[in-house]
């Protein structure tokens, strides 16, 4: 078992990496909740898998109320989030009692969208059960819904009690979801360490046969940079805005398809590399660092646009983006490997040019720099 800590005050709460320790998971609970009920969210595909896991290990700690969303990005609504508020109810939880969400990001998202707003907020435990969940959405305390405008428009933040993370729950996971997660992988060592894309490199061909040091040490990692960002700006006030590389264009691609077409990672790996190609625009990146990281990034796979996906659609999506200031949109740029900016002056031009090669299927094109 390995311990994170979020050092957050009267917030802080650990994230616990384990493999095949679904029976420790009643202690880890028992010591940042009370006995009572819980409301147990998941997902079909989930808790297929692992529902009967996590009954079988709070029988007799705590009292589970189950509720079981459809899988997708679709689920992330405030109808669905009705549902749960309703199911809650009814089952008489009150403000002792938890939410814990066990399943990826949409399961995560929502049931803490739910944990922050029912009765003005109830305790909240994270079971991430896919690796974009594990190394990325689950830590921080950002929980949200979609609204038909956008993406994550509606929510709060919200930080969970527990994050408990077992490795075992990435053996089902689909090859394409686990290929999404590592784009955030990726994502950390572009923006904080170039020290970890050395380990990443190096280290590639055991992290997809999912040898389990490797992968134990990349989500550790992932967890521990995420943790020291958020301790030092949990609201997104300044630094934390940096976890947005790729986010600006990848949430618009997400929206303009109508959150069916991308994956999270996929999209936001499509931003990533727009988001180099924009840096090199500006010369804030070097030709040899830029390289780098869309060799990286190619190992990774690139997602091409859907045919029928206008530029119009992307840059009207765009103007929905949450980050934006005034008229500006603000995106995070590599200014080298393990370092980027947070930049508002990138011209309609720019973006538009970027979008275009993307969107015309050129994305291959910056990857040969990969080859």
């Amino acid at each position: 078992m390995q311990t994170i800590q979020v050092d957050l005050k009267e917030r802080a709460y650990e994230i616990k990496i384990v493999s095949h320790q679904w029976h420790q998971l009643a202690a880890a609970l028992a010591k940042v909740l009370a006995p009572g009920k819980v409301l147990l969210v998941s997902d079909e595909h989930v808790w297929a898998h692992y529902g009967s896991y996590v009954e079988s290990a709070l029988q007799g700690s705590y009292t589970v109320v189950p509720v079981i969303i459809p899988p997708g990005e679709a689920s992330k609504t405030l109808a669905e989030a009705d549902r749960l508020y309703t199911v809650a109810i009814e089952a008489g939880l009150d403000r002792s009692n938890a939410v814990i969400a066990l399943g990826g990001g949409v399961v995560g998202d929502l049931a803490g969208f739910v944990a922050a707003t029912y009765l003005r907020g109830v305790p909240f435990v994270q079971i991430p059960t896919t690796l974009l969940a594990q190394v990325d959405s689950s830590v921080g305390g950002k929980v949200a819904v979609n609204h038909r405008l956008g993406k994550n428009l509606i929510g709060a933040f919200y930080q969970p009690k527990l994050v408990w993370i077992e490795l075992e729950t990435l053996k089902t996971l689909p090859p394409r979801e686990f290929m999404a997660g590592a784009a955030e992988v990726v994502k950390y060592g572009a923006i904080l360490s170039a020290d970890f894309i050395t380990f990443l490199e190096e280290n590639w061909a055991g992290f997809l046969k999912q040898d389990k040091a490797i992968l134990q040490e990349i989500i550790a990692t992932c967890c521990r940079l995420k943790s020291q960002v958020v301790v030092e700006d949990e609201r997104e006030t300044g630094k934390r805005a940096i976890l947005n590389f790729g986010h600006t264009l990848g949430h618009a691609l997400e929206a303009a398809t109508s959150f069916q077409y991308y994956l999270h990672g996929e999209a936001v790996l499509a931003g990533m590399v727009m988001a180099v190609d924009i840096a090199q625009k500006l010369l804030l990146l070097s030709h040899v660092e830029a390289k780098r990281l869309l060799r990286l990034f190619a190992r990774v796979g690139v997602k091409p646009a859907p045919p029928d996906l206008s530029q119009e659609a992307v840059l009207a999506a765009l103007k929905q983006d949450k980050k934006r200031r005034g008229e500006e949109t603000v995106f995070i740029l590599p200014t080298s490997v393990g370092e980027v900016v947070s930049y508002r002056h990138v011209s309609r031009e720019i973006i538009s040019e970027v979008l275009a090669k993307y969107l015309q299927g050129i994305e291959g094109s910056l990857l040969t720099l990969a080859d």
